[in-house]
């Protein structure tokens, strides 16, 4: 049972409420994480920039989509997981590789990588190396992809604690 409950454009106040009725006139409805950041218009404001800004990353989405599955199967956050496995299935991601990801690895050596400088992102960005970069830049990842890397982990850091927090699952 949800911790935090879910508002609508009704019951929002404020900025909460702007932001929920054009969520709502744009889409037709907004999905639980969504309306129960409503809460806190700075929240969802800040999740609502981060995911548009991260829409535009330099880093492929078939990758992107295996870091929110490493990251995911870590937090422990399930209604997320859930989201981009299916997201992954969606992109012809095999079984497979979606198991590896939730391994942190791939079969690909150059997928594991970036995949674990997420993981490092996530668990200990102090324990990222110089020689740690410089290996992703042999495998042919660009300063931008890399920074792309931060901005995932933080949007689900961001997405899987909330939805922790308020309780929301699958």
């Amino acid at each position: 049972m949800p911790r935090l409950s879910a508002l609508t454009p009704d019951t929002a106040t404020g900025k909460s409420q702007e932001l929920l009725g054009e969520l709502v006139a744009r889409h037709g409805q907004v999905g639980a994480m969504v309306s129960t950041m409503a809460h806190s218009p700075a929240v969802l404001g800040g999740y609502l920039q981060l995911s548009r800004a991260m829409g535009r990353a330099k880093l492929d989405r078939r990758l992107s989509e295996r870091i929110s599955i490493a990251v995911q199967t870590l937090q422990g956050c399930g209604l997320c997981l859930e989201s981009h496995v299916a997201a992954a299935r969606k992109l012809k991601i095999t079984e497979e590789e979606i198991d590896h990801a939730r391994a942190g690895r791939s079969v690909d050596p150059k997928i594991t990588a970036i995949i674990d400088l997420a993981l490092r992102v996530y668990r200990e960005p102090t324990s990222i190396t110089d020689e740690q970069i410089d290996e992703l830049r042999r495998h042919g990842y660009s300063d931008r992809e890399i920074a792309d890397v931060v901005g995932i982990v933080a949007l689900n850091l961001l997405t899987g604690a909330f939805n922790l927090v308020a309780g929301l699952r699958p």
